[in-house]
């Protein structure tokens, strides 16, 4: 399902701890690390796509977490050219997603990452809240960058802590 300008709907994931840091995954065989997301099928809502890609990316059901929140608007990114499917129809040139924020209640013992029968990822760890925006790959990274910036404040109810140097330089290089 592409939208009119090109763009596939998607859910992005955003699952935090107890202590604020979040679920950062290794893409299967690979060395890129990244939020669990995907796209939403036709008939269903990003409530709906975001439970169904919890569970096939992680193997968290809806009694594990607690949502408390998304982002307000669709949040998007252009693939590079090199990636776009130019022989596809209808073209997709990038992805708009809603972002969810994602507590968990339950156990780290529920996390299985080989629920699907395609698993995505291979490898999680829990990382501070910024780290994402060095990790992630230079096409994502304003998405991730919108997305954590606009649900910081329900996660933290003092103070957003500030990315470290090293989290501002890696998001500038990109």
């Amino acid at each position: 399902m592409i939208d009119p300008d090109g763009f596939r709907p998607n859910v992005g994931i955003i699952l935090c701890n107890q202590q604020g840091q979040l679920f950062w995954a290794k893409r299967l065989g690979q060395r890129a690390w990244q939020f669990p997301q995907g796209g939403i099928h036709r008939n269903e809502s990003p409530e709906q796509a975001m439970f169904r890609e919890l569970t096939e990316e992680t193997g968290l059901q809806a009694e594990h977490v607690e949502v408390m929140g998304c982002t307000r608007e669709w949040l998007r990114y252009r693939l590079p050219k090199h990636l776009i499917r130019r022989h596809s129809n209808p073209v997709c040139i990038g992805q708009k997603q809603v972002w969810f924020l994602l507590r968990l209640v339950g156990s780290e013992a529920n996390v299985r990452l080989t629920a699907a029968p395609v698993p995505e990822f291979d490898d999680w760890r829990w990382v501070d809240y910024w780290h994402p925006l060095q990790e992630v790959i230079f096409f994502k990274r304003q998405v991730y960058q919108q997305a954590l910036e606009e649900l910081a404040p329900l996660l933290f109810a003092d103070a957003v802590p500030e990315p470290s140097p090293s989290e501002c330089s890696a998001h500038q290089s990109g």
